[in-house]
């Protein structure tokens, strides 16, 4: 890895093994990997239970149709509360925004989620590659079964229908944009007719494809 502090940030599809392509590819390049690790670290920082994070966690805060209809940015701007009204979802955006944006200052490093792509692409962030793994539905009953132990198909469908809706509403509400819109990635890709080193792989391609020393 060059000495870039490359960041790469990967939204995923519930089931489509995002997770998974993440941890594989911190493995490959040498670089840490973060996921809920920055629940915690946020949670340290900011002095706020960690349980708030958690409960907040990708899920989008109480005014949504207001956010989705208007005055999405205003208050999310600027620095979070330590006083007051601290665990509100937006006050616990800022806590969150603001570790990820040190961790991308201070490392190369791989972030799952939490929109992190969308706070450092506004941030201002160069050394920045926007991945999007998704897959057909079939595909992604199938690994959800197989990764949650899930025995049952409608019980799968049900639990992969919820967390997309959680996804899409929290990135929604935050950035403003479509989750799913390929248009806000750099590299999106369809996982579904591919293993997940070969996902890593294809990667690690576009990574070297755009410049970079890995």
């Amino acid at each position: 890895m060059d000495k870039k502090n490359l960041v790469i940030t990967i939204e995923r599809q519930y089931g489509s093994g995002g997770r998974i392509v993440g941890q594989r590819l911190s493995q490959r390049l040498g670089i840490p990997y973060y996921d809920d690790e920055i629940l915690s670290m946020t949670a340290e920082k900011s002095a706020v239970g960690e349980q708030y994070f958690r409960l907040a966690d990708e899920r989008a805060g109480n005014n949504l149709l207001r956010r989705i209809v208007g005055g999405m940015r205003d208050s999310l701007a600027g620095r979070p509360k330590i006083e007051g009204d601290v665990t509100s979802p937006d006050n616990l955006f800022k806590f969150q925004s603001e570790v990820i944006r040190e961790l991308a200052d201070s490392e190369s490093c791989i972030i799952i989620g939490r929109c992190a792509d969308h706070i450092l692409e506004t941030a201002g962030k160069k050394d920045l590659i926007k991945v999007f793994v998704y897959a057909d539905t079939a595909t992604l009953i199938r690994r959800t079964m197989e990764v949650d132990g899930i025995l049952d198909t409608k019980e799968a469908l049900n639990k992969l229908t919820r967390i997309t809706r959680q996804r899409r509403e929290y990135h929604k509400y935050f950035t403003g944009k479509e989750w799913e819109d390929v248009g806000n990635y750099d590299l999106p890709i369809n996982a579904s007719r591919l293993e997940f080193d070969q996902i890593v792989e294809l990667i690690i391609t576009y990574i070297r494809m755009v410049g970079y020393d890995v």
